[in-house]
């Protein structure tokens, strides 16, 4: 790695520290509910107004059910919207109704903080879809998370009496309330308005034909008399020349969409081309913007996660395995896109950086950003659930397309989504002290809670339920016949695109190999149901864990006691993720990536 890109790794951690520590003790303060009176004022009319007691807390089935509800209503209002937008204002292309299996495949992406994509925004959806639907539940999506790294701190922070404690782990309907107002809208308006002051575009415009410089060449299907497309006997459209002097500029609401996308970890684009695209992120400022709101609150929760426990040791414990975990993964692509293509170097073709090229691997990439800027991207993106892009994962080096696989299938946790990143880094951590614990043969404690064989049999549950999802999942899509008919590419890197969809999808992380068709009905189906069970099925047990928790009486420090704070446990802990959390990919990998770089390098 250069000096550059050590600088740039640099100011990108020095920045987020400094702006995390602030958003990490407003977090805290909203965790105990510890709201100040004049917030209080502005949120009894809408408690009232939906009939919500605030102050009642809840156990973790009820508060399960409501999450279950609420995020099922968000689903079946974002499908509803995309199947109606023909008839709806706020269309000033024209947009038609969405397909079935599109509309089902979006709606679950957007409500389980996926936002995977099979469809280009600027051409598929209205305006009114952009902003009620999509960016609704960008919101709300982000804000379930929150909610759930809440119940789930809380449960190491109470108190229980035993066996008579109800478990409780709070209120769902006031969490997400005060989640979304006091902290997503007010971060994400501020976000807004410097992405408009860095060119963001933000209006209500019809879309604008602009003259080129060039006439443009290009194909389009060929009609018959009747105005009908023809096509020919295998049924495959006939197409024919034609130019065009105009270029169609979508217009529209981008800056609002954006700024939560970035803060809440969602990552669909207003614009196909996502992050990539200057309307969305036109300077390096902005492009530095996006990659810290990435990481802002997954950070400033563990923050809130050491403050509500009373121990700021084990926030900076969590936060050091993330970073170490980060660091390492930025180490690794960096280097992979510097060294470029070895299949160039024997054609002749010069790769080395220089004052006129920038070397390396440019392919996919974004000449305003460069490899430095574009892989740090990558990582950031792919070790937060966000899944915004700046460059085109399918067009990375082998080794750096398997970074930002691997960080989503160690589950997400390197920082992770907001709120997910949190309870799914606990997971492991409960996971690591109860390895510790039959090491030296002693009952394993998390916080002074003991995690015994109940904890345990959920702890298992929420760690399989992805890799299942991912590894079942891409097997059903490589055997049947409409899975291998996406397949951009044959071969060992064909099968990479697969893994890479299943992965980003069980793991609600959004990005894409791009190489893969997958706005079909049968990946619209398959990656629906992924991202479904991947989000909810790891939810509902981190819930019951949470109450599990609450219930019990928290133990005082001994000398016995593991601690939890230092950097034994902050290794033991990466030690754990890269363990449980790889070890069920590597055969997977060995059959993709792996088997590419080493083809590629042979």
């Amino acid at each position: 790695m250069t000096a550059s890109t050590w600088g740039l790794l640099a100011l990108f951690l020095a920045a987020l520290a400094v702006l995390a520590w602030p958003v990490g003790k407003f977090l805290a303060a909203l965790c105990n509910e510890r709201v100040p009176r004049w917030m209080q004022r502005v949120e009894a009319p809408l408690y009232k107004l939906a009939g919500i007691a605030p102050e009642r807390s809840m156990n973790w089935r009820t508060y399960a059910l409501a999450l279950l509800a609420f995020n099922l209503v968000g689903a079946v209002a974002v499908y509803a919207l995309q199947r109606l937008q023909g008839m709806l204002p706020l269309n000033p292309a024209g947009m038609g109704a969405v397909s079935p299996d599109s509309a089902f495949n979006t709606a679950v992406s957007f409500v389980s903080n996926t936002n995977w994509q099979g469809y280009a925004g600027e051409s598929t959806m209205s305006y009114l879809t952009q902003m009620l639907g999509l960016t609704v539940q960008n919101f709300f999506s982000a804000a379930t998370g929150i909610a759930v790294a809440f119940a789930l701190v809380r449960g190491f922070a109470r108190r229980g009496d035993g066996a008579g404690s109800k478990g409780l782990v709070g209120n769902f309907w006031a969490d997400i309330t005060r989640i979304t107002l006091w902290v997503l809208v007010p971060l994400s308006f501020v976000l807004a308005l410097f992405f408009v002051g860095q060119g963001v575009i933000q209006n209500f415009d019809a879309y604008k034909d602009v003259a080129t410089v060039e006439t443009t060449a290009f194909q389009q299907p060929k009609n018959g008399a009747d105005g009908q497309p023809l096509k020919d006997e295998k049924g495959a459209p006939v197409m024919e020349d034609a130019t065009t002097k105009t270029q169609t500029l979508a217009m529209g609401p981008v800056a609002s969409q954006e700024a939560i996308k970035m803060i809440g970890t969602n990552g669909g684009g207003f614009f196909n081309a996502n992050s990539a695209h200057p309307y969305e992120n036109p300077t390096a400022l902005s492009n530095l913007l996006q990659m810290i709101a990435i990481f802002l609150i997954p950070a400033a929760l563990c923050f809130a996660f050491g403050h509500v426990v009373g121990d700021m040791r084990q926030g900076w414990a969590v936060l050091a395995a993330m970073t170490v975990m980060f660091v390492v993964a930025v180490m690794v692509i960096t280097p992979a896109e510097q060294g470029g293509n070895p299949l160039f170097a024997s054609l002749g073709v010069d790769q080395v950086s220089s004052a006129l090229q920038s070397g390396g691997n440019m392919e996919g990439k974004e000449v305003r950003f460069g490899i430095d800027a574009s892989a740090l991207f990558a990582v950031i993106t792919t070790a937060a659930s966000c899944g915004a892009v700046n460059v085109m994962h399918d067009s990375l080096t082998p080794l750096g397309g398997m970074v930002p696989m691997v960080l989503m299938q160690l589950g997400e946790v390197v920082f992770g989504g907001v709120g997910s990143g949190l309870y799914g880094m606990l997971i492991f951590a409960m996971l690591a002290v109860f390895i510790a614990g039959l090491m030296i043969g002693r009952t394993p404690e998390y916080l002074g809670k003991k995690i015994e064989v109940r904890e345990m049999k959920l702890i298992s549950i929420a760690i399989l339920v992805t890799p299942i999802l991912v590894l079942a999942g891409t097997a059903v899509a490589v055997i049947a016949g409409a899975g291998k008919a996406g397949i951009a590419n044959p071969g060992a890197h064909g099968f990479s695109e697969i893994l890479y969809a299943l992965t980003s999808a069980a793991n609600n992380n959004g990005s894409a190999f791009a190489g893969l068709s997958a706005n079909t009905p049968f990946y619209n189906g398959l990656l629906g149901l992924a991202m479904w069970l991947g989000r909810f099925a790891m939810i509902v047990p981190v819930l019951a864990i949470a109450g599990s928790l609450a219930a019990k009486k928290r133990l005082p420090v001994t000398s016995g006691t593991l601690p939890t704070h230092g950097p034994l446990f902050v290794f033991l802990l990466i030690g754990t993720v890269l363990l449980v959390g790889l070890l069920n990919y590597v055969p997977a990998l060995a059959l993709g990536p792996i088997v590419e770089h080493l083809v590629l390098w042979k």
